[in-house]
């Protein structure tokens, strides 16, 4: 019987002009530090974690990146990904994240979440879970 390769998230991958402008801006919204950076590539983690030994987001410089458009339209540059954030405060969150250099997009379609842009057009949610902040799991992070 073969078996199957091991296999852990290791980065969630986002393409931008300013790999280390927007490393910085997450690193501020979330709490999180920079790991590693150079040109071509920065890499956020949790607090005191080595690269790789906990799911990082990596910021890619793409010379070609094109900002995205939110809500999508037809035969506009769309949207590759977007990132959901769990927060306590909702409005506390958003007045943070746009301390942080966010926007908050002119569309939104609930009362329980706010889509915010960040300094390089890339879309993110903040989303009023506090039940899971709460859960034992979450705690364990």
């Amino acid at each position: 019987m073969e078996s199957k390769p091991k296999i852990k998230l290791y980065s969630v991958v986002i393409d931008c002009i300013d790999p280390c402008r927007l490393a910085e801006f997450y690193a501020e919204l979330i709490g999180w530090e920079t790991v590693f950076s150079d040109a071509e590539y920065a890499v956020i983690g949790a607090p005191g974690s080595r690269q790789g030994a906990y799911p990082g987001i990596t910021f890619q410089y793409n010379p070609d990146y094109e900002r995205p458009v939110w809500p999508e339209k037809s035969g506009t540059q769309q949207q590759m990904e977007h990132l959901d954030f769990a927060v306590d405060d909702l409005e506390g969150a958003v007045r943070h994240a746009v301390d942080c250099g966010a926007t908050i997009a002119a569309e939104q379609f609930s009362e329980h979440w706010r889509v915010m842009l960040d300094p390089e057009g890339h879309p993110f949610c903040l989303c009023e879970m506090k039940h899971i902040l709460d859960s034992v799991d979450c705690r364990l992070m």
